[in-house]
């Protein structure tokens, strides 16, 4: 490991201080440092973003900057099963956005939140490729489609009682 202080693991790991030095004097680079860090530690903290833009000689502000446009980037760490909500235009036209308002709702979270027990974030994503599934949505890797509203506590219960 790397002595790169941050907050997500003490330290950068290698393979991700190796990554930065390739490409912060790329162009485009800072977008390709900020998915390779969000793919590290699963969301990018202010003290990673700092640490961020002092390895690189990028202003902060430019850093989160890039960070607060794209919605991909997360500054909050997402809970231990991430449901991600298709909202693609398949998804959308039958249901998509009743689903992740039901979900949130049966959570108790508002756009951005984790649960207090660390267990769920909710997102709603532009397309998962399953359009012939709509309305679906994923818990980690699993996929859930041709949803209705019903359907959700029971797939919310059996990662609540994993």
């Amino acid at each position: 490991m790397i002595a790169v202080k941050s907050e997500q693991s003490n330290a950068f790991p290698e393979e991700l201080v190796s990554f930065i030095n390739e490409w912060k004097k790329k162009p485009g680079g800072l977008i390709m440092m900020l998915h390779k860090t969000q793919e590290t530690f699963g969301y990018i903290s202010r003290e990673t973003a700092g640490t961020l833009s002092k390895m690189t000689n990028i202003p902060l502000a430019r850093v989160y900057g890039v960070i607060s446009f794209y919605h991909f980037f997360k500054t909050v760490k997402p809970g231990k099963y991430r449901i991600a909500v298709c909202m693609g235009t398949a998804c959308y036209l039958k249901g998509g956005q009743d689903l992740l308002d039901e979900t949130r709702q049966i959570l108790g979270l508002a756009p951005d939140g984790v649960t207090s027990d660390g267990l769920f974030s909710v997102d709603a994503v532009r397309c998962i490729g399953c359009c012939g599934l709509a309305p679906i949505l994923t818990v980690g890797a699993e996929n859930y489609g041709k949803l209705t509203k019903d359907m959700l506590p029971g797939i919310i219960a059996k990662y609540q009682n994993a």
